[in-house]
């Protein structure tokens, strides 16, 4: 199953909403994202669908073991182009925009280059 960006960028935003806090709802998606309530349930609903969210009776929503795979994989590559684009001198804004778009459109091949060379300059996480 392939997700598209808006997708891989509900789930980062989760994942990084449920390392602040211990339960993560639609509206707290919405308000990090700028989104509607709408928009955000049938986002949830569509990655509850795909195996990738779980929603709980008091509406919480946790990540499965895919979905938190995915998510992960997702924030690594943000925070790793990021923190590259800032050591070659670009502003932390723009770093963060800019990375938040390769991330979705990198190859894993390629990505696993940048990472081993950040590591070998040390420029990794």
């Amino acid at each position: 199953m392939t997700i598209r960006e808006s997708g891989e960028m509900y789930l980062e935003t989760i994942y990084i909403l449920s390392q602040k806090s211990s339960g993560v709802r639609g509206i707290d998606v919405g308000a990090q994202m700028g989104f509607s309530k709408p928009s955000v349930s049938r986002a949830i609903g569509l990655l509850k669908k795909d195996g990738l969210v779980l929603i709980d009776a008091q509406g919480f929503i946790r990540l499965t073991e895919t979905g938190l795979s995915k998510a992960k994989r997702i924030y690594e590559r943000h925070t790793l182009l990021k923190r590259l684009l800032m050591d070659l001198g670009v502003d932390e804004e723009t770093a963060a925009e800019d990375a938040c778009r390769v991330e979705h459109y990198i190859s894993d091949a390629t990505f696993e280059a940048i990472k081993n060379h950040a590591k070998k300059y040390g420029s990794d996480q």
